[in-house]
């Protein structure tokens, strides 16, 4: 029996910030458990049943479309790591127009509420993350981001296989 993936949409950063994220990931992530490159997850777990009609989606959300406005507008303790976290009232309607489309299909982290974020330190103990969350608060300031494209990916238990990608205008 062939193991049925599950597919994961995220939003797509421009290269600048892309690099950005994934220099402070690769500063801060324990390197074993560091296999992804940064990314801002819209959907963690959508059926491999509705890949069609999320391609359909995904293109008709960003084919011709103004890329939304986005920024790092903080910082996030997530008890055992820290992320930045995005603000960007034009990608949360594209989201939650995705999750409308997709009712029924959602798992409950999926369909419960949403906190963008970009995870750049993720499971040490309290304490690593409480110190980075502290040094990064210290300089923080907050910066637009690009928001370039949107992207489906399967999920087979290691790093992420790229299924397409759909870029705004």
């Amino acid at each position: 029996m062939t193991e049925v993936a599950p597919i994961i949409v995220t939003a797509l950063f421009g290269r600048k910030d892309t690099a950005f994220f994934d220099a402070m990931r690769r500063e801060h992530f324990p390197p074993e458990r560091n296999q992804l490159d940064a990314h801002l997850t819209l959907f963690h777990h959508l059926p491999p049943s509705g890949l069609d009609e999320l391609k359909h989606r995904l293109n008709q959300e960003t084919r011709g479309i103004r890329a939304p406005q986005a920024r790092v507008g903080g910082l996030m303790s997530l008890g055992r790591g820290v992320a930045y976290r995005i603000e960007s009232p034009e990608l949360v309607n594209i989201r939650a127009r995705l999750a409308d489309a997709f009712t029924g299909m959602l798992t409950p982290q999926d369909a419960g509420g949403w906190r963008p974020h970009v995870t750049i330190q993720n499971k040490v103990s309290p304490q690593v993350a409480k110190l980075l969350l502290g040094n990064l608060q210290r300089d923080f300031t907050p910066k637009d981001v690009e928001i370039a494209g949107l992207g489906a990916w399967w999920y087979r238990g290691g790093p992420w296989e790229a299924i397409s990608r759909h870029m705004f205008a």
